[in-house]
């Protein structure tokens, strides 16, 4: 299934984020980070799941050091990154430079210092996003398997 997503991570302690060639300063909070899957969006969310894995994006560096506490998987034939993105980093303070590099935005990921759930909920509801809340891999799972019907259609 195509797709993009948002993953709410946790920090518990002011960090550096060392990447292959940049380095952040973030401090303690919840951090939202928007990203697309235009192969497979399952796949792509349970990667961010697992602790072992090869360092590739920016974001695989910060899941290191923090705690992913939800994905919001997001199915879409159209690629709604930088919307999606674009409409939190209305509401929430950007990390410039993290992520984003093929879009326009200067980020894909925002800093909340409280849970941020509520306000990601209204934001896929204000724009008529059809959604799903997962908190580990076995929920994607779940959810791959009870939309089989709808991939194959």
């Amino acid at each position: 299934m195509k797709g993009s997503y948002i993953l709410v991570i946790y920090l518990d302690r002011d960090t550096k984020i060392k990447t292959k060639a940049r380095e952040f300063y973030l401090k303690k909070g919840y951090y939202i980070y928007v990203g697309s899957a235009m192969n497979s969006l399952e796949k792509r969310v349970e990667r961010h799941f697992k602790k072992e894995k090869r360092l590739h994006w920016h974001i695989d560096f910060l899941l290191q050091k923090a705690q992913l506490l939800s994905a919001y998987l997001i199915p879409s034939e159209e690629r709604i990154e930088e919307m999606l993105s674009r409409t939190i980093g209305a509401v929430f303070q950007g990390v410039e430079g993290f992520g984003a590099s093929d879009l326009s935005v200067k980020t894909n990921l925002y800093y909340s210092k409280h849970p941020p759930d509520g306000t990601i909920c209204n934001i896929l509801n204000s724009n008529n996003l059809g959604w799903k809340r997962i908190k580990s891999p076995k929920e994607i799972m779940d959810w791959r398997e009870e939309n089989a019907e709808v991939r194959k259609s």
